[in-house]
């Protein structure tokens, strides 16, 4: 039926030129393709080497989150934004620019030489590059005919998911072939070229900068109050033991006011800042709670296992990345896969598809120990990154593709935006449990390990004899090494107990996808609405 209804749309008598990409627009857009990864990759290959940029800049512990914190922070209210920028100011002027300014701010990061002035050029950086990420999508959505979305499509879905995937490998070599100030410099030459390409290439729209006397600039305060203060609580929170931090506390009173005045404006101005009205298309709606979730199992996950290989394995940065670089594989193989069935299945099946790939491989991680290695990830690392492109892809097609292409610049941020903010709240969650799970298993295993516990008394005599032999204090020494396998064990149970609850999620999704709606065929670029 799906098939039928494509063919419906393809039987439009249309020259046959309109089936025919024009080759500069085709540049142009593998350009914004490149930018997008760019963006995206920035926040992963800098969250692998934060320890190298910690020791250049001569920052404390609880500084340098804030080179993460900060990029997101921005990132996250810019990537709303940029929907009504792009109808100010089109497509052509807003990419070009924001990869231009996220080029100049990575060489401004190169030069830091304290962290607060990293926290300012990376609170720029992420905010003129999360213009870039929206503008991809709605391009794809709106310049390409719907024959050619299950080649589109892939190319989307595959940066999106696979810069994130391939970050940490990425900062591993940069790290450790170069220094840190690399991490930014690399962006610099490709940055360029890809403001170079756009400028000229890009004739998607026009400008309307009429809209600009329209602008809700309060709007846009209280919105930015809102997105700013929930990433900063969510990414924060654990660390700072949520409530428990008048810092958490008053973060959320602001977010709480800003959410309240943001809501009450965006449904009473006759231009808002962002256009929820989307969300009445059924298919969006879905398409983005979707996308939350594969958020949350696309970030969770990329930080799950590096913290698995780090705290437990003792791996450094180098070898995390060459361990997580299966899944990134996995998602480059499939794509070509993915985009072929999307012509073929119904989009409801390959979700489903995905969604139960992505539950076994996490629930596969449920039997894991403490010696599980490159080997015994490799099959759950395959079946996280097939089962992403197999998910991405129909997401993107179902949320996307039957809106009218003048809704598409708005209705891209807000898509995009839910897919930050699932990371950002999975995260929050994931940290969270381990936390706490961690602390009630090492309690419960701590409570085993008494003086009446004869194999613990028959294991620390063991232990501490071998110490006695070298002059040491062999019983000091057997309680040191009892502490460190209790702990290690307690954080294997959350590591366990988390993957568990990502199971459960992702396999709740197979059933949830039967309440979409079949998707019709997509509207035409430049079609009457």
């Amino acid at each position: 039926m799906a098939e039928s209804a494509n063919t419906a749309a393809g039987a439009v008598p249309l020259p046959g030129a309109e089936e025919r990409m024009d080759p500069k627009r085709l540049i142009a857009f593998f350009a914004m393709v490149f930018g997008m990864f760019m963006s995206i990759l920035d926040i992963q290959i800098v969250s692998a080497s934060l320890a190298e940029i910690q020791a250049g800049l001569g920052a404390g512990s609880d500084e340098i989150a804030w080179v993460q914190t900060s990029y997101l922070i921005a990132e996250v209210i810019m990537i709303p934004l940029s929907g009504a920028l792009a109808r100010i100011v089109s497509t052509r002027i807003l990419f070009s620019f924001s990869a231009a300014g996220f080029t100049i701010a990575s060489a401004l990061a190169a030069t830091a030489t304290n962290i607060d002035q990293m926290i300012v050029y990376r609170a720029i950086q992420g905010f003129i590059g999360g213009g870039m990420i929206p503008s991809v999508f709605a391009a794809a959505f709106t310049i390409f005919p719907p024959s050619k979305r299950n080649i589109v499509s892939p190319i989307v879905g595959l940066v999106a998911t696979l810069a994130p995937t391939i970050g940490p490998t990425i900062g591993g070599y940069i790290s450790h072939a170069m220094s840190w100030h690399w991490l930014f410099l690399i962006n610099v030459i490709p940055g360029i070229i890809v403001t170079a390409v756009t400028f000229s290439l890009i004739d998607f729209d026009k400008p309307d900068f009429k809209l600009f006397k329209k602008f809700d600039w309060w709007g846009l305060f209280w919105m930015a109050l809102f997105l700013g203060m929930m990433e900063f609580v969510l990414e924060e929170g654990n660390n700072k033991d949520w409530f428990n931090d008048e810092h958490i506390v008053m973060g959320t009173v602001v977010m709480v006011i800003g959410g309240f005045f943001f809501f009450h404006r965006v449904f009473r101005v006759d231009f808002p800042v962002v256009d929820l009205r989307a969300f009445g298309n059924r298919n969006f709606a879905f398409g983005s709670l979707f996308s939350f979730v594969m958020g949350v199992g696309l970030y969770g996950l990329t930080y799950l296992y590096p913290v698995y290989l780090g705290r437990i394995r003792g791996y450094d940065s180098m070898m995390i990345g060459e361990t997580m670089f299966v899944s990134g594989a996995a998602m480059f193989l499939t794509a070509p896969v993915a985009g072929a069935l999307s012509s073929k299945l119904d989009p409801r099946v390959m979700m489903m598809i995905g969604f139960a790939g992505f539950a076994a491989g996490t629930y596969s991680m449920t039997f894991m120990t403490a010696d599980w290695d490159f080997y015994e990830l490799l099959v759950p690392q395959i079946l996280r990154g097939c089962s992403l492109m197999l998910c991405m892809v129909p997401i993107n097609n179902i949320a996307l593709g039957t809106l009218a292409p003048d809704r598409m610049k708005n209705a891209s941020g807000l898509f995009n935006l839910t897919r930050n903010l699932g990371g950002a709240v999975g995260l929050a969650v994931i940290n969270t449990m381990l936390t706490q799970r961690s602390d009630e298993h090492y309690g419960r295993l701590a409570e085993q390990a008494h003086w009446g516990n004869a194999a613990a008394l028959d294991w620390l005599a063991s232990v501490g004899a071998n110490y006695d032999a070298y002059g040491l204090d062999g019983t000091a020494v057997a309680l040191r090494k009892l502490s460190g396998v209790i702990t290690q064990q307690s954080w294997m149970l959350s590591f366990i107990d988390v993957f568990m609850g990502l199971t459960v999620l992702f396999f709740g999704l197979v059933f949830l996808a039967l309440l979409i709606k079949k998707p019709s065929a997509a509207p035409l670029p430049g079609a009457g609405h």
